[in-house]
């Protein structure tokens, strides 16, 4: 590794043991120095390029251009590493939406030189003390609209020093703009190493328990050069829009990194659905839009009420794309949509195809500058049309941050996204089903024993087991087997009275995109002779639609 810039080594001192890492291989794309800050690669070399006066983002309030976009990032750095007092590598929990404060934040702490910890909106204090405890977070900047869960969880924890929020203008003593305005100098950007940590993007295992992903700096121009210079091919005229959060890696990529690094802009819109996407890329002639399988289903039968005529690329990803929604959009809009998959340990997209290289199906080829192939258990390679663990390696990989799931995740120097594939003969890659007991609902991860934990927390509920079951909109919706003490189903108005409270106590407790949308009451769960809940069983039942 190189010479590090961080003064605080934590990160560094957790990073999985060496030869736990997977191989990383370098392409052509993606040949840096030793030396590199991502933020400012990504900002100031494109103002150095001539990018200073164009619109960088865009939202229904205002435009930004990229010298702005600098000053404001530059402004947010001076007051991280003065009046915060933060020294490299201490780490930085961000939480907003997808709002040009956020995104300023985000390549404001990179820039400086600490690590990125961007959070979901939808994360409860519960869980957002889960991740500032496990990267031992120092700092929070978060959107004051949503500081509630962060005053309620996370300023508990022992390693944190500051908490500012943005977005006020009330001009309180911990306000980031009341810091802000003192700064109108150029910041330079840390001298990191191009393998110093950048960020610690999080996901839920099937336990429940966060795993943090450590990425390097050099793992962000990766991101954005490979899947987007090869499949996506976006220019400095292109105007993306869409929905993933900028915590998920997907949204990070999609929504700000992407368009940053070829000089194009980005428009930031919270609190999207269906009608409002469509609305919003009319009314900002958008040209690429990342979005979930869910959302192109939802938006073909309005499309036809909306001028379209700008938009050129679709990506969808976080989930399988059924063909029928592909064929749905592309009926509704003409456009063939940009299939891909991609995980946090790997930052974004591997696999994916694009025009005429789709084929019905299948997700796509490789991604230049990746390797991928079908092993069985015993790390074999498989001969086409056989079914067996998806097996990737390339420029990016999985590192967890302290965690003994990387022997998991990582074997003989692959990663294992958990996922079952087949290929055929011509390298195309079929998707399966996923490995493990994670639920993919609309492009969210949901870990199922972790909402069991929530539900067992309710004093009605003596046992539960938590499934994904298919559902024609949203991929699989979580299902909860639940089995009730004695006298509390008249207690609580019966099955539809007690499925309304453990819905409600769901969203109460954790990020409300993980409350079971089924509840199927049982009188026992099936389990193994030593007690082990046979969940296989529960999603047979599921896909039958029954109990």
């Amino acid at each position: 590794m190189n010479r590090s810039a961080h003064v605080d080594t934590f990160t560094r001192d957790h990073l999985p043991p060496a030869e736990q890492w997977p191989l990383l291989i370098e392409s052509p794309d993606t040949r840096y120095g030793p030396r590199l800050n991502a933020a400012a690669e990504l900002l100031d070399r494109m103002i150095e390029r001539g990018f200073g006066d164009a619109v960088a983002l865009r939202s229904d309030e205002a435009c930004c251009s990229w010298r702005q976009l600098q000053a404001q990032v530059d402004r947010v750095a001076q007051v991280l590493r003065g009046p915060m007092g933060l020294v490299p590598g201490k780490r930085v929990l961000l939480r907003g939406g997808n709002h040009p404060m956020m995104a300023a934040c985000w390549l404001a702490t990179v820039k400086a030189g600490l690590v990125a910890v961007a959070t979901m909106p939808l994360l409860r204090a519960a869980e957002l003390k889960q991740i500032a405890e496990k990267a031992q977070v120092n700092a929070v900047l978060c959107d004051v609209r949503l500081r509630a869960e962060i005053d309620e969880g996370a300023r508990t924890c022992a390693h944190l020093e500051h908490a500012l929020f943005f977005n006020d203008g009330s001009g309180a003593a911990d306000a980031l703009e009341s810091f802000t305005g003192r700064y109108d100098q150029p910041f330079q950007g840390c001298d990191t190493a191009a393998d110093d940590i950048a960020l610690i993007a999080f996901t839920s295992g099937t336990t429940g328990q966060p795993k943090g992903t450590l990425h390097f700096h050099r793992d962000v121009l990766a991101m954005c050069d490979l899947f987007p210079r090869h499949v996506l091919k976006p220019t400095a005229d292109d105007i993306f829009c869409g929905t993933p959060p900028l915590a998920f890696t997907f949204g990070l990529g999609g929504m700000l990194c992407f368009p940053m690094r070829v000089g194009a802009s980005t428009l930031l819109l919270e609190a999207l659905n269906p009608e409002k996407l469509l609305a919003a890329i009319e009314r900002h002639r958008a040209t690429v839009c990342f979005t979930a399988p869910t959302f192109y289903r939802q938006m073909a039968p309005l499309a036809s009420r909306y001028d379209l005529s700008s938009l050129r690329a679709c990506v969808s990803a976080g989930e399988a794309l059924p063909d029928a929604t592909r064929q749905l959009w592309k009926q509704a809009t003409g456009i063939e949509m940009i299939d891909g998959i991609g995980s946090t340990e790997m930052i974004h997209i591997f696999i994916s195809s694009a025009g005429k290289a789709v084929r019905p199906g299948a997700i796509g080829k490789v991604v230049p500058g990746y390797e991928a192939r079908i092993v069985d258990e015993q790390m074999n390679p498989l001969p086409p049309h056989t079914v067996g663990k998806l097996a990737v390696r390339g420029p990016t990989g999985c590192r967890y941050l302290a965690d003994a799931r990387q022997s998991q995740y990582v074997r003989e120097g692959w990663n294992l996204p958990g996922d079952t594939f087949m290929v055929d003969e011509d390298g195309y890659f079929y998707y399966q089903a996923r490995s493990d007991d994670m639920i993919i609902s609309a492009g969210y991860n949901i870990a199922g024993p972790e909402v069991e934990a929530v539900l067992l927390t309710h004093e009605a509920v003596a046992e539960c087991g938590v499934v994904g079951a298919p559902d024609a909109e949203r991929g699989q919706i979580v299902q909860a087997h639940v089995v009730v003490r004695p006298g509390m189903l008249e207690r609580f108005g019966g099955e539809a009275g007690l499925t309304r409270i453990l819905q409600d106590f769901v969203k109460r407790t954790v990020a409300p995109y993980k409350y079971p949308r089924s509840i199927v009451f049982r009188e026992s769960l099936p389990r193994t002779e030593t007690g082990k809940l046979q969940r296989f069983r529960l999603r047979q039942a599921a896909a039958e639609g029954g109990g």
